[in-house]
């Protein structure tokens, strides 16, 4: 599948510049790729809308360990800000 093709890849920009025409199969299935929310909140911006969305998410799981593992994401991903991300990581090593 071609990630530039999906409407979502828009508001994701971090995934299309990642994987180019490659993703984890579990992002089709992802509450975001079609939600119109802005995942890249600016400085000072509410996370709220994206974490709304990732709260009725079904494969948040995967998306979390997949952030946690992927340091170079930026944006919300699982509920997560990338603040939040790193306090996991160091909590967890």
């Amino acid at each position: 599948m071609v990630v530039a093709s999906l409407p979502w890849a828009l508001e994701r920009p971090d995934v299309l510049e990642f994987y180019g025409e490659h993703r984890p199969a579990w992002m089709a299935d992802a509450a975001c790729h079609d939600s119109g929310v802005n995942f890249f909140p600016e400085r000072g911006e509410s996370l709220d809308p994206a974490r709304a969305i990732c709260g009725r998410c079904p494969v948040a799981p995967d998306c979390l360990a997949y952030a946690l593992a992927h340091v170079e994401l930026r944006g919300v991903w699982a509920g997560t800000g990338e603040r939040e991300r790193v306090r996991l990581r160091r909590a967890r090593a």
